[in-house]
């Protein structure tokens, strides 16, 4: 249940600003209220983990000899946070399914509030799996051999990648406005996710491909954390992609944000006429 306070002595972003964390708390609310989608959240991290560090793994070698579990740590967290793009746009799509998001449009609250309180809510959800994927590393082996600084500064760049899909996903959602067509439209999110650095290095692959997973933005986010936290992978670079990761992992989801964070806010007002 959202409780709204009035209006009364408020300017229009305070007043934004407490709609939008009203609405990101009834989101987290009603996930507590769920505790098997929360377990199966926890223990997909757990799976990806034993099968890409243990089964998949043992068959890698790297070139210069590092720790393959080490490597595929940072990879496996950008991983996460790109299929977490997909319980967002399930959740918004089964949210208008079964008429909520009509119920926040007859409620006298700002229009932003219901898109920024959703993507809210996902980052925090994010927080935690986040958490649970760092404890698994720990437990395989994997460290953040950087200052503490830079360890900071990677799981930063890890939730404004988070961040960023999550109002691609929240546009998607309002545009389809079918669980249905949501996993259809959500196909192409696992090449993504597998034409990038994240299980090998793009060296290894043929050059064509390798050149399609160098400028992927998500291999900027991932080479970009994996030198933050100090880990193998962090070879000579090969194109300006690869020299400029840590920019390109932070001006990726800048661009995503201005794009898709208007085009979900007029996606919501539209549907509100």
């Amino acid at each position: 249940m959202i409780s709204l306070a009035p209006c009364t002595g408020r300017s229009p972003a305070r007043w934004a600003l407490h709609d939008s964390l009203e609405v990101a708390r009834r989101y987290l609310t009603h996930f507590r209220q769920q505790p098997s989608r929360l377990i199966g959240n926890l223990l997909f991290p757990i799976v990806m983990v034993l099968m890409f560090g243990y089964v998949f793994g043992s068959a890698i070698v790297l070139p210069d000899g590092g720790n393959y579990r080490e490597f595929l740590m940072p990879g496996l967290f950008v991983m996460t946070m790109a299929l977490g793009m997909a319980q967002t746009v399930i959740s918004v799509t089964t949210d208008t399914a079964k008429g909520i998001t009509d119920r926040f449009r007859t409620i006298p609250m700002s229009d932003a509030a219901v898109v920024a309180g959703r993507s809210l809510a996902d980052l925090v959800a994010s927080v935690l799996d986040l958490i649970v994927l760092l404890a698994c590393g720990l437990l395989v082996g994997w460290r953040a051999n950087g200052t503490g600084w830079q360890t900071i500064a990677a799981i930063g760049l890890l939730l404004l990648l988070r961040y960023a899909l999550a109002w691609v996903g929240i546009y998607l959602g309002l545009t389809l406005r079918s669980p249905e067509l949501a996993g259809v439209a959500l196909a192409p999110i696992y090449p993504l996710t597998m034409i990038s650095n994240t299980f090998v290095l793009p060296d290894q692959m043929p050059a064509w491909l390798g050149a399609i997973a160098e400028w992927n933005p998500l291999s900027a986010t991932v080479t970009a954390t994996r030198e933050l936290f100090g880990n193998p992978g962090v070879t000579t670079p090969t194109s300006w992609a690869a020299e400029n990761a840590l920019s390109l992992a932070i001006a990726w989801p800048i661009v995503l944000i201005a794009v898709f964070l208007p085009l979900a806010a007029l996606r919501y007002r539209h549907l509100a006429k």
